[in-house]
């Protein structure tokens, strides 16, 4: 399915990306996940009813509403930027719309990503390299502080996962990679342009 298809199906606007850079040199500019990505991502990898998944720089919410219907799982956004948070209220204001049987919640925070309280109930992470390592490094740390408040089954999925994400989950953590979802076409001409799930071991 195209991109416009896959946003009629929904009911809502997330095409486009940013057209001008953050402030900071901290948060990189918005560029939503391709919908063919995602689609390959999910037949690879499960997540069901019970999930909960945090888009961190969530912009217009596209991972939270595909995820949604896809699997009824619950999502939560974060986006510091209140131009795309205002956006995917927007959106969830259509996609309830016509989407209103369904289970599992959809939410939105207009926060700064280390600033977000991470939930006992959040136990899935979505980064498609949002902002810088220092900033990466920090909500890890809430991750795993929120981990030792409440034990529970962490992965962390990582899209176009930069060199710095990586070293420092692998040397650093006790974040064990669990499986790669490379993209046909993609990958090949850049090695970048892959998934990466990493799990949270004991």
């Amino acid at each position: 399915m195209k991109e416009a298809d896959y946003d009629a199906l929904l009911n809502i606007k997330t095409k486009g990306e940013q057209k001008k850079f953050n402030d900071s040199m901290h948060y990189h500019r918005y560029e939503p996940t391709p919908y063919k990505a995602l689609e390959l991502l999910f037949q690879e990898y499960e997540l069901n009813s019970r999930d909960r998944l945090v888009d961190f720089g969530c912009g217009k919410g596209r991972l939270n509403f595909f995820i949604h219907y896809l699997n009824q799982s619950s999502a939560v956004g974060v986006e510091m930027n209140e131009h795309f948070h205002k956006e995917a209220i927007g959106n969830l204001k259509r996609y309830r719309k016509k989407w209103k049987n369904h289970d599992g919640s959809i939410e939105f925070s207009c926060c700064l990503a280390e600033e977000y309280a991470i939930d006992s109930r959040d136990n899935r992470f979505y980064f498609f390299n949002p902002f810088s390592i220092q900033i990466f490094m920090k909500v890890i740390n809430n991750i795993l502080i929120s981990y030792e408040n409440e034990p529970r089954q962490i992965e962390l999925i990582l899209y176009y996962g930069s060199q710095d994400y990586i070293f420092f989950l692998e040397n650093q953590t006790s974040f064990e990679l669990k499986q790669e979802v490379p993209l046909p076409g993609m990958t090949e001409a850049d090695p970048y342009e892959k998934f990466a799930i990493y799990q949270l071991t004991n």
